[in-house]
């Protein structure tokens, strides 16, 4: 599953360039519970396609019966750019399905211009962190690459939303819970590639959409490239394999990176690596191991939930109990 952004802007690009009219909404601000968090996105074409979301549901049947002709009585506007609120009263919360007497504030663009649209996601499509400014006063669209992730910031004159490549996972090892670990991150937006180079391994992978490289782990790692919006998962258990492929993605701005194994392996790795890499515990700091949240997990495929669990808190910015890395450490069996 490609990165859900991408998805909204490419389809809207078509519609747009086809001729279709269409239009995009973001979300702008919450107050209390929202279903979906600010910056997120959705496309409404006047047929009544739709492509991401606003909300769980509720207020897209609002906007498909409301800006489309799918029920015969919708109409798309033109014109400026438009703001609304959703559930501002208790009655009308409850209506569109938000918890807690929750309210957004969506901006509606019609009808974007395609070439600004086709702009954009041709950036994106370069491995590019754009920054998309909307003029409110007449819709009109600023382009400029961004340094670094931003959080959507909005004025009384324009909209400014930063979206970035799809993030990447980068796994050192084939074998069942790469499988079940490759298979949820492609589920939750992240481009996947594999690297193995024994060949009684990769023989048996199963999992479509994931690249695959047979280069030594360290050289992978060096081509990948990791960035900000990368993770780079060790698997193997073999040293000689995941050892200088993680000391190469510790040199990089990865967001995560980590290796599976017991309490003792990760205590053992960090003492190699000193020994032998003139680590210091200070360089380590940013390796993760054991991986994983403690869910009790025994099993491939329950490993895998843990691990993608923390790989994403990681990149929420969720913080993550000290405690939870060492019991699941005391759970996860050796099998090393």
């Amino acid at each position: 599953m490609e990165n859900l952004d991408v998805m909204v802007l490419r389809t809207l690009r078509d519609w747009r360039l086809a001729g279709r009219r269409a239009m995009l909404t973001t979300v702008v601000r919450t107050w209390g519970s929202s279903p979906r968090p600010v910056g997120s996105i959705m496309a409404l074409a006047e047929d009544g396609a739709v492509v991401g979301s606003v909300s769980g549901g509720c207020i897209e049947d609002d906007l498909i019966a409301r800006y489309s002709r799918a029920h015969g009585t919708g109409t798309m506007p033109s014109g400026a750019p438009a703001m609304v609120k959703y559930g501002v009263t208790a009655d009308e919360a409850h209506r569109f399905g938000l918890p807690c007497g929750g309210t957004l504030e969506l901006l509606f663009e019609y009808n974007p211009e395609p070439a600004a649209l086709a702009a954009l996601v041709a950036e994106l499509e370069k491995g590019k962190l754009m920054q998309r400014t909307v003029a409110l006063a007449d819709g009109s669209v600023r382009l400029a690459e961004a340094s670094s992730p931003a959080e959507l910031g909005v004025s009384a004159h324009e909209l400014v939303n930063t979206f970035g490549p799809e993030y990447r996972m980068l796994l050192i090892g084939a074998g069942q819970l790469a499988e079940y670990l490759a298979t949820m991150a492609r589920f939750s937006g992240f481009a996947v590639t594999l690297c193995d180079p024994r060949a009684e391994y990769r023989s048996t992978w199963a999992v479509p959409g994931v690249a695959l490289t047979t280069e030594m782990p360290d050289d992978a790692v060096t081509a990948f490239q990791p960035d900000r919006r990368s993770c780079v998962v060790a698997l193997t258990h073999d040293p000689k394999l995941d050892d200088l492929a993680l000391l190469e993605a510790l040199r990089s701005e990865a967001f995560y990176v980590g290796a599976i194994g017991s309490r003792r392996n990760a205590e053992a790795r960090r003492e190699r690596m000193i020994e032998h890499f003139d680590q210091t515990a200070e360089s380590l700091a940013r390796l993760r191991g054991p991986i994983g949240i403690y869910i009790g997990s025994k099993t491939p495929p329950e490993i895998a939930v843990s691990v993608m669990a923390e790989i994403l808190a990681v990149k929420n910015a969720v913080a993550l109990p000290r405690e939870t890395a060492v019991a699941n450490a005391k759970a996860m069996r050796e099998t090393s």
